[in-house]
């Protein structure tokens, strides 16, 4: 104790200082991860280096055509909770370089008050009408393709009523190479399978590289879940993402983070706005839960769908707003594109859906 009393001043404020340094770090890391990448964890990076980062944010910034409905500028200086719609596209990667579907779609609710991040996902089969669709009915995950990020984006908020503040568009090529650029990531596995780079046993944790980590979130079919035990794959690497990227060694490696935005991801986020996140937003990181809009298999014109009842519309359209602070709805979810359940009878109506069957239905991402 007494050696320990007299060591100098200044070696044990230096060491506190550098610890500081380093803790600050991963805190604003862990947060712009957390808040703008939620699905993919990218575009988000320490507040003391997105100085050097700029160019390339600059390079990723895509304004849509479609006008706010709320004046987003305010919402951030008032520190309020905000919505990013974050779309992940079946393109980018596997020799695949076509358009695609956003078969990811996340509404991401941040609120600092709260301390809560909350990541609401759409399943990308639900049953929606899509602005300017010449169908009276489309898969969700088709209306990026039908009109680009600006219809998505007005696609969820009609069918859900709820405000999308920002959107953050990421290829499959984006998690790949974010994974091998924070060093890799551990993961549980929640079932036993082997599909193409992924080969993992429930419950052994496994450490996996870029596209193993993408093979893991991709799967679908051998989930006794389907789609459902697919997202909940996605959002555990996205989290093991998030715990690496806060590690002091991937904060090393943040160049090789920067390189792999560049290219992978469109956003309408600015280089100001990540900045006021990053130093608002920082409490809305530690806490991070998971729902999902819950639908119903029903088969239309030989396609299967999910249809998600008016009633859980509602429910989570309240709870979405209850995030944002908003009040509660009062849209009639029962007008919108066919709400019945999976137990109708397709004679009793004329469909006139479309059939990408040829294009994308197969697509397991």
């Amino acid at each position: 104790m007494d050696n320990e009393n007299k060591q100098p001043r200044r070696n044990s404020h230096s060491h506190a200082k550098k610890m500081g340094t380093k803790l600050r770090k991963r805190i604003y890391l862990g947060l712009l991860l957390a808040t703008l990448a939620i699905f993919y964890a990218i575009g988000a990076y320490a507040y003391n280096i997105l100085n050097s980062a700029k160019n390339t944010i600059d390079q990723t910034y895509s304004k849509t055509n479609l006008k706010k409905s709320r004046d987003v500028s305010s919402v951030l200086k008032d520190k309020r909770p905000i919505s990013i719609l974050l779309l992940g596209t079946d393109t980018g990667d596997l020799g695949r370089t076509d358009k695609g579907r956003t078969d990811t779609i996340i509404v991401a609710t941040v609120n600092p008050s709260t301390e809560t991040t909350t990541l609401t996902s759409i399943p990308r089969d639900t049953k929606v009408s899509v602005p300017d669709s010449e169908n009276s009915y489309d898969k969700i995950n088709a209306a990026y393709t039908i009109g680009g990020t600006s219809t998505a984006v007005k696609t969820v908020q009609d069918t859900l009523d709820i405000p999308i503040d920002y959107y953050i568009l990421v290829n499959m090529r984006g998690l790949t190479q974010l994974v091998d650029a924070v060093g890799g990531i551990t993961i549980k596995p929640l079932l036993t399978f082997k599909y193409e780079e992924a080969d993992v046993t429930k419950g052994k944790t496994v450490k996996m590289n870029g596209k193993q980590a993408l093979a893991y979130s991709r799967m679908r079919y051998d989930d006794p879940e389907g789609d459902y035990g697919r997202q909940k794959r996605q959002k555990q690497v996205i989290q093991a993402i998030v715990s690496k990227a806060m590690s002091v060694s991937a904060i090393a490696n943040y160049d090789k983070i920067l390189k792999s935005i560049g290219s992978n991801m469109q956003t309408d986020l600015t280089y100001g706005d990540m900045v006021t996140i990053a130093t608002k937003y920082t409490a809305a990181s530690e806490n991070i839960k998971s729902k999902v809009l819950q639908g119903q298999d029903t088969m239309l014109d030989g396609l299967s769908y999910q249809v998600a009842t008016a009633e859980e519309k509602k429910k989570i359209s309240n709870e979405i707003r209850e995030q944002l602070g908003l009040e509660k709805t009062d849209k009639d979810f029962s007008d919108q594109a066919y709400s019945y359940g999976s137990d109708y009878d397709q004679n009793d109506y004329d469909h006139s859906g479309p059939d990408y069957s040829n294009n994308y239905g197969n697509s397991t991402y």
